[in-house]
């Protein structure tokens, strides 16, 4: 699906969400930063003069057998609130679905990651269950018409289903997680993207990979990220 960027209006968020960004993370540090950073982005995608055409909804959780990215400071973030609210039992079944999960991906190429469907470790009778820090890949995820991502649910390996998406939503989030990864960088952070069961089975293993983090050092001593390609800042 092609879209046209309003980009002026994508020059004004990504500045008012670059400052922001760093002055809340030389305040309170990177993963406090980006819980403040969520709850504007919630708001942006909310207020989009095309939100009203989304078909996301409860219980609709297709897009939740896909593949996702996650950044450093997702992984404790998510960590924190699975801490804070899940059960023993919970936490327990959670590692255990990590990591099985995390073996499984870890020897794929990226087309073959593209091209597996497996329930997201946080899914749980059709909702999710860290919706409030849920990361910024599936924030960013919404479609107008839910019959494509039922489709390349049911059809992994088809490459030629284009779902259909609200212009205006997609450049909000695109922009807003841009500028905040920026300023994430440019205080000296780990940005890189890591396959969310892999990341947290490393972060898990490593209680150190947080300290490490915050340190500005690679996190996970086991793992590489990789560098996301700007679509938005290029336009700032």
């Amino acid at each position: 699906m092609e879209i046209s960027i309003d980009i002026a209006a994508v020059r004004r968020l990504i500045r008012t969400e670059y400052a922001q960004a760093r002055a809340d993370i030389a305040a309170r540090g990177p993963v406090a930063a980006l819980a403040a950073s969520q709850l504007r982005h919630d708001a942006r995608l909310a207020s989009a003069a095309d939100a009203g055409t989304l078909a996301c909804k409860d219980g609709c959780a297709w897009c939740c057998h896909f593949t996702v990215d996650v950044r450093a400071a997702e992984v404790f973030r998510i960590l924190d609130f699975v801490a804070a609210h899940f059960t023993h039992d919970q936490r327990e079944r959670l590692r255990q679905e990590v990591f099985v999960n995390g073996a499984e991906v870890a020897p794929l190429s990226d087309m073959e990651r593209m091209r597996r469907t497996a329930k997201c470790p946080f899914l749980e009778a059709g909702r999710c269950t860290i919706y409030a820090v849920r990361p910024q890949t599936c924030r960013n995820y919404h479609a107008t018409d839910a019959a494509g991502c039922r489709q390349s649910y049911e059809q992994p390996d088809n490459m030629d289903i284009d779902p259909e998406f609200a212009p205006l939503v997609y450049q909000a989030g695109g922009a807003h997680v841009e500028a905040f990864s920026k300023a994430v960088q440019d205080a000296g952070y780990d940005t890189g993207a890591y396959e969310l069961n892999m990341a947290l089975a490393a972060a898990l293993r490593q209680p150190e990979s947080r300290a490490r983090f915050e340190a500005g050092e690679a996190p996970f001593d086991d793992l590489a990220g990789d560098e996301v390609p700007a679509e938005f800042m290029d336009d700032d």
